[in-house]
């Protein structure tokens, strides 16, 4: 039995209550997997939450990985256990993996508080995995660390970078204007995945690798150690080792996500030139823990924090650049006079305390305060008619000649729509036009979808325009690029002022003024208003009826309402 001035353990009311009934049970059958007796006399149980799947490719290595915590947990004196949950493929799930982010994370939320489990390790890589099991997390609140599974390769095609994800939002303008062949295209496929890990550009997946570790729920310097470098098994290891004694401390979630570790989060997402969907998944993770967080702050806190990080898609390098220039530790040391000071890790030291040592090697990669590689890089929050409750813009991916624009919509009334008439050589648009989608948001796609980044129509490519206003209530990769507004609340198919937007009608962007605004008067408003009828749901069954039923709106960070807050890790009843 463990040390009796030591809190008791959760695990202990499975295998050691007083009912000798229930012992016998619960011991018994896992005892047909060959475990001795010490496993269930007191030792800290850890559950290993694995998004490996096959049909996520970016986490394909977490099976290895998971071998590797287990040898840090039982090093420790712990006992691991290995389970799945639902895994997020971001490349090949239909319609979005967003739509199924709050599923995969009740999966991983009642997988823990169901189950034995002292301590969680959580394995993440793609997009989704990440904001989904932390969000799970959050609602049981056990003590829990974070293994990123790590970045991809440098992606080198004919001797130059190519980054997964950002080379693919050029693949048109390549194809139609730089003679690029069929051949050409299935080299850059093989160059730009050409290892095991997630994205190696400063997309969704990197800046949620980056966002827990600026959180501070995992090792220091753990976000951008490459996927197949020997170094992030090593971190795997330690992590494993680490999350016993944090059962020891009884260092919680909820002692690590204070207001003050968001606020830091923020700060530090806008020196990287983070995903805009960091945005929407911090939201989520702060509503499961409790912290309120408002859409306000990520401008008020982040728009004015410089660009430290010369990354695709803002910049020109890649992770592996990053990592070998010092990684996040450069970045958290060079801002520390701007972040909170006394936020806990889950090593239990501070985030400033960690990377006090930091240094960078690679002055291109990562700069300084003094000269950074964009004086205002964080994402500005826009406000006005069209946009009630909020919608966003990342200016360090934008042109900045369009960050004040007039023009006349170019209305799509369904992603449908846009596919099958933005390349028609007769459709009424311009450089000057600005592409509004509709039907893209949490409800109307449903999912929320990472669309809003419009292709440039071809007859525009031809004439060399790289980059056009676009308005959508979607959300577009963190991999991709241009000055598009995203994230639009409310979204057109629950009513929205987006719904009533007619091609013609002129809008204005403004955000140095923080502004997007429908220039149509009132009574018109009033009168498309009378007339608009809500689209009809694409699915009225299973989890996505659930899902449009349920659903927040993105300035609220898209969880199901009935899932905010948590739960802890209690359950009072047994099976037997």
């Amino acid at each position: 039995m463990g040390n009796k001035n030591q809190k008791k353990m959760r695990s202990e009311d499975w295998f050691n209550p007083e009912d000798e009934k229930s012992a016998f049970i619960h011991r018994s059958w896992l005892r047909n997997q060959g475990y001795p007796n010490d496993y269930f006399e007191g030792r800290p149980v850890i559950g290993i939450c694995n998004t490996w799947s096959e049909l996520t490719p970016c986490n394909g290595h977490l099976r290895e990985f998971a071998e590797f915590v287990k040898r840090g947990v039982l090093e420790a004196g712990g006992v691991p256990f290995e389970f799945p949950v639902t895994s997020l493929g971001e490349i090949l799930m239909r319609p979005t993996a967003m739509l199924f982010r709050n599923l995969a994370s009740m999966d991983t939320e009642e997988s823990i508080r169901a189950n034995p489990l002292d301590g969680v390790v959580l394995l993440t890589g793609c997009d989704k995995t990440t904001p989904s099991t932390v969000m799970g997390a959050c609602s049981v609140d056990l003590p829990t660390i974070v293994v990123p599974g790590g970045p991809m390769l440098n992606g080198k095609y004919k001797g130059e970078r190519i980054g997964s994800g950002t080379f693919v939002w050029q693949l048109k303008d390549k194809i139609k204007n730089e003679g690029f062949t069929k051949e050409d295209q299935i080299e850059a496929e093989i160059c730009s995945a050409r290892s095991a890990g997630h994205c190696m550009t400063m997309g969704t997946a990197s800046t949620m690798a980056c966002m827990v570790e600026s959180l501070g729920l995992t090792l220091p310097g753990a976000a951008a150690i490459p996927a197949v470098d020997s170094r992030k098994k090593v971190m795997a290891q330690l992590s494993g080792r680490r999350i016993v004694e944090m059962v020891k401390e009884d260092l919680k979630l909820s002692k690590i996500l204070t207001k003050e570790a968001f606020e830091n989060a923020i700060k530090i997402n806008a020196a990287i030139g983070g995903s805009t969907n960091f945005i929407i998944h911090l939201l989520a993770i702060a509503g499961r823990i409790g912290i309120k967080l408002d859409l306000k702050e990520f401008d008020t806190l982040g728009s004015k924090i410089p660009l430290l990080v010369n990354l695709m898609p803002s910049g020109k390098y890649l992770m592996e650049d990053f990592f070998d220039a010092g990684g996040l530790p450069v970045v958290i040391k060079e801002m520390k006079d701007q972040l909170h000071k006394n936020v806990i890790t889950a090593n239990g030291k501070s985030l400033i305390e960690n990377n006090v040592t930091a240094e960078c090697y690679n002055s291109e990669v990562i700069a300084t305060l003094d000269k950074p590689f964009m004086e205002e890089a964080g994402i500005a929050v826009l406000y006005g008619n069209l946009c009630e409750d909020g919608a966003v813009i990342k200016p360090s991916a934008a042109t900045p000649e369009l960050m004040t624009h007039r023009g006349k919509a170019v209305v799509f009334e369904t992603i449908e729509d846009f596919l099958s008439s933005v390349d028609n050589p007769d459709l009424d648009i311009d450089e000057n036009s600005i592409m509004v989608l509709k039907g893209v948001g949490p409800v109307g796609y449903p999912g929320m979808a990472e669309v809003g980044n419009m292709d440039i129509p071809e007859k525009l490519l031809k004439k060399g325009v790289k980059d056009m206003v676009r308005i959508s209530d979607g959300r577009m990769s963190g991999t991709a690029f241009g000055t598009v507004v995203l994230h639009v609340s409310p979204e057109s198919s629950i009513g929205g002022l987006l719904a009533l937007v007619q091609s013609g009608d002129s809008i204005v962007l403004d955000v140095p003024n923080r502004k997007l605004h429908l220039e149509v008067d009132e009574a018109e408003i009033q009168k498309r208003k009378a007339a608009w009828t809500p689209p009809t749901p694409p699915m009225n069954r299973g989890y996505t009826s659930l899902y449009t039923k349920t659903v927040q709106q993105s300035h609220l960070g898209a969880d199901l309402d009935f899932l905010v807050g948590k739960s802890g890790d209690q359950v009072s009843r047994d099976a037997h």
